[in-house]
């Protein structure tokens, strides 16, 4: 019956293919082929003219509709070329216009087919624009690398700095001091590089471009007009000449301090009691004296300027805090010296007049422009000015942009010889999965990543996972055993999660925690270690078994509990009489000791009872049992047991071969941001050749601990006899064959 559902349903899908075939010939023209492939019909891309009539495939009949850049085992830079909006992902749209490119600027797409790192020049279509294009870069290429001959590789593109480094230009609009011969030039050029910066040429060098040599002459014209600025104001913005800057960093320390000794003079006027607690007091002397006090300066540094006066002046030529003596004598010099100040003596009006004297000085140094080309001097800037080099260094930039479009059609060399060995490739794990079905198993899918060896077994099927989230969601509707891996590598000295898929043999040891070990595509190992278990049937043998080793479980966690409750009983009643032991050593006063319960032999009669008759009903089930088997004819013990087995593990075998045919890796992909537009089914012929068992040789091989060998033959013999004797009197009791012999019967 089930044979049936399942031919009427592959007849059913099978017309239904037939009519969409029909109709996609009627609708685009093209004598599309067709392949089942992994029990799913797909489009077999085997010809130069599939790949140019791709665009005509109705994309239902797409395996994948999208997939990711990274993470596969396909050249991510051929994979970037191809997205062309740059979003991480290859859409059909994308492969589609890659198709349409690659066979317009060939001679014969069947070239695509061979999958090789380089092209000849006379594979270029030449009568087509672009293909022109690139024959002539590819020559231009050839010979600034000074190669002789014609064909080029991916190694010949993969590196564009070679390609340049005889020229001094390289079309990226950067360039450095290696780009001209003249030392003017050069030494500009340094001196743009150390004010605004570097950008890195293609050669490798520190470069700069049109906008930061703009900024570069606009800092230095900023910087030069700020400067004239300040001369021609010379004698409002420098009151004190060269010293203007000095005084004003003095002044700026001391402002506070000052205005603080004009406050306290003000205070100590209003009372000349209150003179000596404003002034420096003896006591707070006294109270550092037995320390360092050049360890106090900053203790120091807190006690008035100078000694209180009530006449309200500041005394220039006494003696002042020596915390502040230095920035007071600098102000004394480059300001004070410089005022009219009758007898050295400061008063508060002539103090405050002071930040008048400083404000055009600081408004002028507010106002300075960008401080970068401040260190190459004055003088440097105003000789660069002077120069007018600018306009040569402009031209060396446009010269180098005139190359520009050479270099971009040596990216789209690049970019032809990348398409050309990949591209077939990736229909192949695109459009179809022929890769992954490959029956001779010599190819692997770009999504394998490797080789997972573990508990004697070897996964093939082992995916890199990009997003463990994803992966919690989408996976287990697989219906496959996956086992998810952390890998790390010393050579590499990096990590990546991993997911296996457990196809075939049993589950066995199969625990989170368990170490692997794990290669991937380039030979380089990993170390594993299970860190995630999504289950599911692996085999129908490993689904037959399973029953009985359930109900081993059951049977060893009964005894394991029985066990440890009847340990942890015995451990209770010896530690209980111990403690009732010596309870009844010391008397206690004025309590009496209670009586033990009287023992209740109606309560104990009932339970042995009821023990008792479930042991007969269990007894008399399995005499029926044992009784109705021997009275069954001797062919027909063998189908009952075969009946009995089948009753047992059939549900389960069945469960796991209606899930077996079902395993598809379509989620498992999707979990990875591919868009699977087809099935992709795991059957149970196919999952054994993603996951193969060790098998050993049969040979006969002493186990040097075996001690079977150390019992003597004929002690086997005699206990064997025995054996077959129980049996027979069991066989002859149960069925009564023992009457006519005047023995007891049943």
């Amino acid at each position: 019956m089930e044979f049936c559902i399942i031919f009427a349903a592959y007849f059913e899908n099978l017309l239904l293919m037939k009519k969409n075939i029909n109709l996609l010939k009627k609708n685009s023209g093209y004598d599309w082929k067709f392949t089942n492939c992994g029990g799913v019909m797909r489009v077999d891309i085997s010809t130069g003219q599939d790949i140019a009539h791709l665009a005509e495939l109705d994309q239902k009949m797409w395996t994948v509709l999208s997939c990711p850049t990274k993470g596969l085992e396909l050249d991510s830079k051929t994979l970037e070329m191809m997205d062309s909006d740059n979003d991480g992902r290859v859409r059909a749209n994308e492969v589609i216009a890659a198709s349409q490119w690659l066979t317009s600027v060939l001679n014969d797409p069947d070239l695509i087919l061979r999958q090789e790192d380089y092209i000849p020049i006379s594979a270029i279509n030449t009568d087509n624009e672009e293909g022109m294009k690139i024959a002539n870069s590819i020559r231009q290429i050839l010979k600034n690398l000074g190669l002789e001959k014609d064909s080029i590789s991916i190694a010949d593109t993969a590196d564009i700095m070679a390609i340049f480094n005889k020229t001094r230009f390289n079309g990226d609009g950067i360039i450095t001091e290696g780009s001209t011969d003249d030392e003017k030039l050069k030494q500009l050029i340094h001196d743009c590089m150390e004010v605004v910066g570097t950008l890195d040429d293609r050669s490798g060098d520190p470069g700069v471009d049109t906008e930061k040599s703009e900024l570069f002459f606009q800092q230095c014209a900023d910087y030069k007009a700020w400067k004239e600025d300040g001369d021609a104001r010379k004698n409002e913005v420098f009151p004190f000449g060269d010293d203007t800057e000095a005084g004003l960093h003095a002044y700026q320390a001391l402002k506070d301090k000052i205005d603080d000794y004009f406050m306290r003079c003000k205070l100590a006027s209003l009372n000349n009691d209150a003179t000596g607690t404003l002034d420096v007091s003896a006591t707070r002397i006294e109270a550092i004296s037995e320390k360092s006090l050049t360890e106090c300066m900053e203790e120091i540094a807190a006690y008035p300027l100078a000694r209180i006066r009530t006449d309200k002046f500041l005394q220039l030529d006494a003696e002042v805090n020596p915390a502040w003596r230095d920035q007071f004598n600098t102000l004394k010099t480059f300001v004070f010296s410089k005022l009219n100040i009758a007898d050295n003596l400061l008063d508060e009006t002539t103090w405050k007049s002071i930040d008048a004297h400083f404000a055009a000085y600081i408004a002028w140094v507010a106002a300075k422009p960008a401080e970068d080309v401040e260190k190459l001097g004055a003088d440097r800037i105003a000789a660069i000015l002077a120069d007018n080099q600018k306009d040569a260094l402009m031209s060396l930039i446009e010269q180098d942009k005139a190359l520009e479009s050479e270099f971009n059609e040596i990216s789209t060399v690049d970019k032809l010889l990348h398409f050309y060995r990949d591209f077939y490739r990736l229909l192949k794990n695109y459009i179809t999965f022929v890769d992954f079905y490959d029956k001779n198993r010599k190819n692997k899918a770009i999504f394998q990543a490797g080789t997972l060896y573990i508990d004697q077994r070897c996964c093939d099927l082992c995916i890199k996972v990009s997003d463990m989230g994803k992966h919690n969601q989408m996976a287990g509707f697989s219906g496959m055993y996956l086992i998810y891996c952390e890998c790390y590598s010393k050579q590499k000295n990096e990590t990546m999660t991993i997911v296996a898929a457990l196809t075939n043999g049993e589950v066995r040891d199969i625990v989170v925690g368990k170490n692997a070990l794990f290669y991937d595509r380039d030979g380089v190992d990993w170390d594993a270690k299970i860190v995630k278990i999504i289950e599911n049937p692996i085999s129908i043998r490993e689904a037959f078994w399973s029953p009985y080793r359930k109900f081993v479980r059951f049977i060893e966690d009964l005894i394991n509990k029985f066990a440890s409750k009847q340990d942890e009983k015995v451990t209770g009643d010896v530690t209980g009489k111990i403690s009732e032991t010596s309870q009844n050593l010391v008397p206690v006063q004025g309590e009496e000791k209670k009586s033990k319960q009287a023992f209740d032999i109606a309560k104990f009669c009932g339970i042995f009872a009821a023990i008792g008759l479930a042991i007969g009903a269990i007894g008399g089930f399995l005499t029926a049992a044992v009784k109705g088997f021997f009275l069954l004819a001797w062919w027909q013990i063998p189908i009952v047991i075969l009946g009995i087995m089948l009753l047992i593990s059939g549900p389960a075998m069945l469960m796991a071969w209606l899930k077996l045919r079902r395993r598809n890796l379509a989620p498992v992909l999707d979990a990875n941001s591919w868009a699977v537009n087809a099935n992709a089914l795991i059957s149970i012929p196919f999952g054994a050749t993603l996951t193969s068992v060790a098998s050993f040789p049969v040979v006969k091989v002493p186990d040097p601990f075996d001690n079977s060998k150390k019992t003597p033959t004929w002690k086997k013999v005699l206990w064997f006899i025995i054996i077959l004797l129980v049996i027979a009197f069991c066989v002859l009791f149960f069925t009564n064959s023992l009457a006519k012999y005047g023995l007891p019967i049943r």
